[in-house]
């Protein structure tokens, strides 16, 4: 069966996961994330990809960025996957693969939905148990967010920036956030999106991104997206 291809568009933000080969570490100690996370922010700005959220955990990896092209987030994993991958494979005298085949990847709506994919992202060691708060992860981007640190590969959102007036307005609203987990519902949500390749949004931002690239942005029957009478067609937007 041929591979569902992406949904691509410039100017929309993308969650994408990169997960290790069978489930198989990609990081083994510090020096490792901190070599990714250079290269990380060289590449992005080499391929304009804004990058807003991030966790590196030891098997796979979580991004929140906005491409300028339709193609700066594919060359960027692509560049980022192979740098990396010869490192490890130098430092650690192995060979073959690193990764599970491509990356996987979402459009995330930005209002109602942009944060939700923040907060999933970074309290992601939480649920792993391997920290009580975000804060105490030090290979996210939770920190850096929240005010905790400087970060210059960190660019924020506008969702983000409307938190608050003030930079200290804003970082105190984005701790709050943190004061509770995501619930189920918006946990499935997001990784069936990533996972399954679709759009992440409400019904009228599914509808858009289906017209826009005329093919379906949802889970569903396999083929164009219908109109109201059941006829293959693009959505009007």
């Amino acid at each position: 069966m041929p591979r569902r291809a992406r949904l691509r568009l410039a100017g929309l933000p993308l969650h994408l996961i990169q997960r290790g080969n069978n489930h198989s570490a990609c990081f083994y100690a510090d020096e490792d994330y901190s070599l990714y996370l250079r290269h990380l922010e060289e590449l992005s700005r080499k391929f304009r990809c804004v990058v807003h959220a991030y966790v590196l955990m030891t098997n796979h990896v979580h991004l929140l960025l906005t491409p300028a092209r339709q193609d700066s987030a594919s060359l960027l994993m692509k560049h980022l996957g192979q740098r990396y991958v010869q490192y490890v494979n130098r430092t650690y005298r192995r060979s073959g693969t690193l990764w599970e085949g491509r990356f996987r990847s979402s459009i995330v709506q930005e209002q109602g939905y942009l944060l939700r994919c923040y907060r999933y992202i970074e309290l992601n060691p939480v649920r792993a148990g391997m920290v009580r708060h975000p804060r105490e992860y030090a290979w996210s981007s939770y920190r850096g967010n929240a005010g905790l640190r400087a970060s210059r590969l960190l660019t924020p959102h506008e969702e983000h920036l409307a938190l608050g007036k003030s930079r200290e307005a804003r970082h105190t609203a984005y701790q709050t956030l943190f004061r509770s987990a995501l619930d189920q519902e918006d946990l499935n949500e997001i990784r069936s999106a990533a996972n399954g390749g679709y759009a992440l949004g409400n019904e009228r931002f599914r509808a858009e991104i289906a017209a826009m690239l005329g093919r379906r942005a949802e889970r569903g029957l396999s083929g164009r997206p219908r109109n109201n009478d059941g006829i293959e067609g693009r959505i009007v937007l």
